[in-house]
């Protein structure tokens, strides 16, 4: 951090001032005049800008670091203020009213949608200890301890502060405030290059293995080595002269290892400086507030795993059709199989309606490459209005059927689009699956029309709701081959929430659908201050009986057991409107998914249905209490809201493919650990079989890591 200039522009003859809005820390709108000083860099290295700034509503000092509009359109550098911006916030959270919210920097709003976003900060307190040659030996021990409680401090809440260094810590002799959040990364994420020598650990400057607190221990041990004899330490070790300071060399010797491994944590050097102080500041840690709900995850769990499962149908399963060549029709639900003397392609107004006869075609390549491109017509039902199916959706097998729920503006179609997106960028691969277009025009045409204004920073129509006579449409259909070489149609469909509720021939539809993605809207959902703005600007409310769409489809719905058994994914849609907010702040900075572990899954649904459960309320959770495989996921389609009617950077999707990930595993075409129904539901814990064991099991919860998205 740089040293910041006296603001100026606040009296008689300068700059007028600049109108300025943004969100507080207590989630709330808050809009004034500001006044700003000159501006620097607040890094030689790095786009962020900062400038002392005086807002004029309540003659309020702070300092304001913003990215220009060159620096904003680079998403790499957004993210990191973004995650500066929301370790800020959750240090906010968890350390005000403590007393110990003075060690770290405060926020005092933030404002990141936007085409140059900026954070404010109260003034720092103390300055940077870098203009320090050495700290003067009787404030040693006390900026030592400091040190240790902050360290501590973040290791509680699971976070590393990657930049400390002299210009990142302040002082005045009685206090010190630690600065560099921009640095700051969860615990067991993989490590990235970071930092420089002596002050990065070797580990951390060469990006191997994962984050640890112990990184933060070399760093501040670098500190204190500087601080004392006015010198940088080596970068790889001890330094020679250890043994000649005392203090230094009997609480920080092992800190100075080369690897983590061989360091101790914060709390073990703290516990040396001052025996009790670590059991203290635990105590300064709100008590957690969500165990009741995640107790009341597990126990519904548990409740799935003991139903009885219901009969399956004798159609289900991707083999089904495949001896008779007879699929369900998405549409009119008759049975329908390839007929070589009702096929068409499209003329040269993209129309249906140019016959194809194949019948002369005697080289099965050309034969093959020309059906891709054709459909048939559905006969099967005379009085269904007329459509059309892809022909290799009626040559591979039974299709699986991917249907979107949710009312209008839920973001359902820029939900989908980004999955589909996601899919034809290559995100099936890690897992052994393969994709090749149904229908190579129409796939061009969702991509022409769909992927790429979205991904250039448009913002997508709504969905256009069907007449009352009409019927499902496609919007994109995708052969996807697993690893054992099977291929499987696997076709999207997104219906406005208003056709749900009164298309009678859409609900129809429904009757023979594989899977549901329940996306819910958190601004109608949750009663949070965060998402006001949101809800004022789109002219909504919280809805405290649940999505209207969620209960008109699970009514419809074929029930032969306690639980509809239709596969199902919640997802909570818009994420980035909750990006600061725990548990999404955890799960939405996750780097995409290489492989499915089914107890990272199982932990994702849990924090989503606790979140859903303590702020919505059960009415929100009827998809997850009424379809015995179902999970909850968070996803942001867009990563960030529009500002006058365009993604200032463009689209950053987050984690939008691992709902239907799990729907694909749940269906057989990723093989997970455990088997798809423990991905659901969860392996059954032995206590469960033994006889008198149910009481226990349903007063401490099934079990399960009850931390957060690192377990």
């Amino acid at each position: 951090m740089t040293s910041t200039t006296r603001p100026t522009g606040a009296g008689q003859g300068g700059p007028p001032p600049v109108k300025l809005a943004f969100t507080t820390p207590e989630g709330r709108r808050r809009s004034t005049p500001a006044r700003f000083g000159p501006e620097a860099r607040r890094d030689r290295l790095l786009p962020p800008l900062i400038r002392n700034c005086i807002l004029d509503d309540r003659v309020e000092r702070c300092v304001q670091v913003r990215l220009a509009a060159p620096g904003a359109a680079n998403p790499a550098t957004r993210t990191l203020l973004e995650n500066e911006t929301g370790t800020a916030l959750h240090l906010h959270r968890a350390f005000a009213g403590t007393g110990c919210e003075s060690l770290f920097p405060q926020v005092v709003g933030y404002e990141l949608d936007t085409a140059e976003p900026f954070l404010l900060y109260a003034p720092p307190r103390g300055k940077r200890v870098a203009l320090t040659q050495v700290i003067p030996a009787s404030e040693q021990q006390d900026f030592t301890r400091a040190l240790m409680r902050a360290l501590v401090l973040l290791d509680g809440q699971g976070l590393v502060p990657r930049g400390i260094s002299p210009e990142t810590v302040l002082w005045n002799s009685r206090e010190l405030q630690l600065w560099g959040l921009d640095a700051v990364e969860r615990a067991g994420r993989q490590r990235a290059p970071w930092g420089a020598a002596p002050y990065a650990s070797p580990e951390q400057r060469l990006g191997e293995g994962t984050v640890d607190s112990r990184d933060a221990v070399w760093s501040a041990a670098q500190l204190l080595y500087r601080l004392v004899t006015g010198r940088d330490g080596p970068a790889e070790g001890p330094p020679a002269d250890l043994g000649e300071h005392r203090v230094l060399d009997r609480t920080f010797r092992a800190a100075f290892a080369p690897r983590a491994g061989g360091r101790p944590t914060p709390a073990q050097v703290l516990d040396v400086l001052r025996p009790g102080e670590v059991e203290r500041l635990r105590l300064l840690v709100p008590a957690d507030e969500t165990r009741p709900h995640r107790e009341a995850f597990e126990e519904a769990l548990r409740l799935k795993r003991q139903a009885p499962l219901a009969r399956p149908h004798e159609d289900s399963g991707p083999d089904a059709g495949r001896g008779t060549g007879e699929v369900l029709c998405p549409y009119c639900l008759q049975t329908i199989q390839l007929d070589l003397t009702k096929l068409f392609v499209a003329d040269n107004k993209m129309q249906y309606r140019k016959p194809l006869d194949v019948s002369g075609i005697t080289n099965p390549v050309v034969r093959d490459d020309i059906m891709r491109g054709a459909v048939q017509k559905c006969t099967a039902d005379q009085d269904f209005p007329e459509h059309v199916i892809p022909v290799p959706y009626l040559m591979n097998g039974r299709p699986l059927t991917v249907a979107m729920v949710g009312q209008s503006s839920t973001g359902k179609s820029h939900l989908l689009t980004q999955m589909i997106a996601a899919i034809t960028d290559g995100g099936l691969e890690p897992f052994g699956l393969t994709w090749q277009s149904v229908n190579p025009e129409q796939h061009a045409r969702f991509v022409r029309e769909r992927v790429q204004p979205l991904r250039n920073g448009n913002v997508l129509d709504h969905t256009a709701a069907l007449g009352l006579d009409d019927f499902a449409r496609f919007v994109e259909s995708l052969l996807i081959t697993d690893a054992r070489g099977q291929v499987r149609p696997v076709a999207f469909f997104d219906l406005g929430g208003e056709d749900l509720v009164r298309t009678d021939s859409a609900l129809r539809f429904l009757l023979g659908v594989d899977a549901l993605v329940f996306v819910v809207d958190p601004a109608l959902a949750l009663p949070l201050p965060t998402l006001d703005h949101a809800r004022q600007r789109w002219g909504v409310e919280v809805n405290r009986d649940g999505d209207l769409a969620f209960g008109t489809v699970l009514d419809r719905l074929p029930k032969n057991g306690p639980y509809l058994d239709v596969p199902a994914a919640m997802v909570l849609g818009k994420a980035d409107l909750l990006r600061f907010q725990p548990p999404v702040d955890r799960w939405l900075t996750r780097p995409p998914a290489t492989a499915l572990d089914p107890a990272l899954v199982r932990a994702e649904s849990r924090d989503v249905h606790s979140l859903l459960r303590r702020y919505a309320g059960q009415a929100w959770l009827r998809p997850f209490d009424t379809m015995r495989r179902c999970t909850l996921h968070i996803a942001s389609a867009t990563g960030g809201q529009e500002d006058r009617g365009r993604y200032p950077a463009g689209t950053g999707p987050r984690r939008v493919l691992e709902p239907l990930l799990a729907l694909l595993a749940t269906h057989g075409l990723i093989e997970v650990p455990g088997g798809a129904e423990a991905l659901a539901v969860g392996e059954t814990p032995g206590f469960e079989t033994v006889p008198g064991q149910r009481r226990r099991a349903r007063s401490a919860g099934a079990g399960g890591p009850a931390g957060g998205d690192d377990q």
